[in-house]
């Protein structure tokens, strides 16, 4: 039954995910005839389908009600995160209690999570309860190609509503923390005077502790592959349970030398051990994961009554769903899962290895097949790919299955005896000093790669078949290295060739309340804007790449928080050829004046600026914008900054048309995007850089009327995510939109939003 028990929680998850209409009635016309049978292979399969369709739908239906948006909310609840960021304060609450403070609101006691932001908030601790009052709002996160993914996290997370704590009336503490075991423990290793990086790693390796790991430690392990080792994950468990049943049946060997295979209770001690451990480390999803597994394949080991390897396989995917459904969307699982699948494949039908030559060439074996399939799953889930892994887990495994988690493990078995504990931590410390030593050599010689976005699915694809190729039983060497070779040959022709010349490729970002464009031609780049800084110190610019990126250019229409926010960032963290912006303004780095008349020219692809002219001092800062044209073949792109209606009558008639893209000015603000420059220009299409929900009401419906009138068809970030044009090519549709929205199927001519009013 493991496999249509699987299958059903699979379903189950889709149906959950994405609701039809008539769900709830089409499941209950299924159960009927099901039920009727009054066979286990018959309703079982059923009832893991309907509970967690069922769990799936009650999430969704926790949501915040919209008549609640940024409205006053009273809520009580149990801290389970808290992080500290200068003077901001993250928090993770459990909702015990919400209502709406004005009368005559919509309910919000469905509400289980939410995720808040508190300035100058009081000193506040994990398992502490408070009442606060915040403001709410949907869980909601940027949608831009190839970087986190906000809402997708808040989502796997339970989080069903973020927002921030109210300064008044001040949150006020109802309860203490009361420190459990795990508290405990790492109170007791905080005593212990370790060095600050062994520390960190014991807590995480012992206690799974993750949170205690810096950036630079996540950044570490993330280029040269070992993040996995560095979490409660199956090994962990798995060697917990391993250690305690060797134990068990050592002691059975001795209790009843005569029976002692027979003995069943050493499989249960190695049960309650990973357990125990488990438990002891929270209990998160990726020790729960792993503690099931761990359950499933002493099953299978035991030979008593047990499935076959596949069927435990089946079975630990159906149990670890079923307990957490949304489990579904972290990368983690699949990762797990995959690599466990492998093994299987690698490993089902050899003989066990035999003597330390043998043990050592399985260990090889298994990690060189391991290392193409976990670089696949790791380039589709996070884009990047760690070339130093292979090498790097060779004797990172072996370290830290064979030494520093056992070493870690007795000394807390030794705490009652502190001299015998400090030894074998202070041995642990000198241990991943070591290792760290050593990945930090690999890295430097083979640093963490991020391939071009579109080259992430073809390799992953060819690293998938590789692994497949080499794994696989009953192939010659020969076949394995000839397929390998084909497969690398063909992802090489599909990688995808650059902007041919004479294009322009304008991405509109999607960063909120705010406003960032990539430009980029066949050997230019640049950027008009810098997007926002919140009030929190975060710039969206600082996730949309790595460090080191080059844009010869970048132009920053005024210095306006939503425009030059992100300027600092773009100055610390990356090379830039040049700042513009326009005379009179601050942008806190040296820039040269845009001014109206400049032109230059690069592959093809020509640029002006419209305005502002020398002169500005009478103007505001809005109107003193960076007006941008660029032309690529026949096709125009237009971005106006903030300049008011009368400045857009200004420099109406310098403009060139038809206009094929206008990133609206103001965001879409009724103070811009006058009637004559929408009767003028005509634009085919039209994006409004706006955040979701603002504040503002932007795009103003008055403005999304006119441009309707016009026949333009109407983008907007806040819907759509980021949007990518290719000028000069074609007809200029947008090539990409990452945020599709069920209601965005249909449509204003082809392909075109049917842009509402607010």
């Amino acid at each position: 039954m493991a496999i249509p028990l699987a299958l059903a929680v699979l379903i189950g998850l889709g149906l959950g995910s994405r609701p039809p209409p008539g769900l709830i009635e089409g499941l209950g016309l299924l159960a009927l005839p099901v039920l009727a049978l009054r066979k286990p292979a018959g309703w079982l399969p059923l009832a893991a389908l309907v509970g967690v369709t069922v769990s799936l739908l009650l999430v969704r239906g926790a949501g915040l009600p919209e008549g609640l948006i940024r409205e006053d909310l009273a809520v009580e609840g149990r801290l389970v995160a808290v992080a500290e960021e200068s003077r901001l304060t993250r928090l993770t609450l459990e909702v015990t209690a919400c209502r709406p403070l004005a009368e005559g609101r919509p309910d919000c006691d469905r509400l289980r999570r939410v995720r808040l932001s508190a300035f100058e908030a009081p000193p506040m601790e994990l398992g502490e309860r408070w009442a606060l009052t915040a403001r709410l709002r949907p869980p909601a996160g940027f949608a831009n190609p190839h970087t986190f993914d906000y809402a997708a996290w808040l989502w796997r997370e339970g989080i069903q509503a973020t927002g921030y704590v109210r300064r008044e009336p001040p949150p006020r503490r109802l309860a203490e923390s009361v420190p459990g075991l795990r508290e405990r423990a790492l109170t007791h290793l905080a005593d212990q005077g370790l060095p600050p990086r062994a520390e960190r790693w014991l807590s995480a390796l012992t206690l799974g502790a993750g949170e205690r790991l810096t950036a630079d430690d996540w950044a570490l392990l993330n280029a040269s592959g070992t993040t996995h080792l560095m979490v409660i994950s199956g090994l962990h468990v798995g060697l917990v349970a391993g250690f305690a049943l060797l134990l068990g049946r050592g002691a059975a060997r001795v209790v009843t030398p005569g029976r002692w295979r027979l003995a069943v209770w050493p499989w249960w001690l190695a049960g309650a051990a990973a357990a125990g451990y488990a438990t002891l480390s929270g209990l998160e999803p990726p020790a729960l994961r792993a503690l099931v597994m761990a359950l499933v394949g002493l099953w299978v080991a035991s030979g008593r009554h047990a499935p076959g390897p596949w069927q435990g396989w089946w079975l630990a995917l159906a149990m670890v769903l079923l307990l957490d459904p949304l489990s579904a969307w972290r990368p983690g699982l699949w990762l797990s899962f995959l690599a466990v699948a492998l093994l299987i494949l690698a490993w089902q039908g050899r003989p066990r290895p035999r003597g330390a030559r043998g043990w050592l060439w399985a260990l090889v074996r298994t990690q060189l097949l391991l290392a193409p399939l976990m670089a696949a799953a790791v380039l589709l889930a996070f884009a990047r790919l760690a070339p130093a892994a292979p090498l790097v887990n060779l004797v990172a495994v072996p370290v830290v299955s064979s030494l520093l988690v056992p070493l870690g493990l007795l000394g807390w078995l030794l705490a009652p005896l502190p001299p015998l504990s400090a030894l074998c931590w202070w041995l642990f410390a000198y241990l991943a000093e070591a290792l760290a030593r050593w990945l930090e050599a690999a890295v430097v010689w083979l640093p963490l790669w991020l391939p071009e976005p579109a080259l992430v699915a073809p390799l992953a694809i060819c690293l998938g078949l590789v692994a497949l190729l080499w794994v696989l039983p009953g192939l010659t060497g020969l076949l394995r290295a000839a397929g390998s070779l084909a497969l690398a040959a063909v992802t090489m022709s599909l990688a995808p060739s650059g902007i041919p010349h004479g294009q322009l490729e304008v991405r509109v970002l999607d960063v909120g309340q705010g406003q960032l464009v990539e430009l980029r031609t066949a050997g230019y780049r640049a950027l008009y804007d810098a997007g926002p800084r919140f009030a929190s110190g975060f710039a969206p610019v600082d996730v949309l790449w790595p460090p080191g990126q080059r844009f010869d250019e970048v132009i920053v229409s005024h210095d306006d928080i939503d425009h030059a926010g992100g300027v600092p960032v773009l100055a610390e963290r990356h090379r830039v050829g040049r700042f513009l912006a326009p005379p009179g303004e601050t942008i806190g780095v040296p820039f040269a004046q845009c001014l109206r008349g400049q032109a230059w020219e690069r592959d093809g692809v020509r640029f002006r600026f419209l305005w502002p002219p020398r002169e500005t001092a009478a103007l505001t800062s809005n109107d003193r914008s960076c007006v941008l044209e660029a032309t690529a073949g026949g096709q125009r792109l237009l971005i106006t900054g903030d300049v008011g209606r009368q400045v857009e009558r200004a420099f109406l008639l310098d403009a060139e048309t038809p206009v094929t893209l206008l990133v609206a000015g103001h965001h879409g603000s009724h103070t811009s995007s006058g009637p004559q420059l929408v009767q003028w220009l005509t634009p085919s299409h039209v994006v409004y850089s706006a955040g979701r929900r603002n504040a503002f009401g932007h795009p103003h419906d008055e403005v999304v009327r006119r441009f309707r009138a016009a026949g333009s068809c109407q983008w907007s970030t806040a819907l759509d995510g980021a949007l990518t044009f290719r000028l000069g090519g074609g007809a200029g549709r947008p090539v990409d939109s990452l945020r599709r929205q069920p209601w965005r199927w249909g449509g204003v001519g082809a392909d075109c939003l049917a842009l509402e009013s607010p």
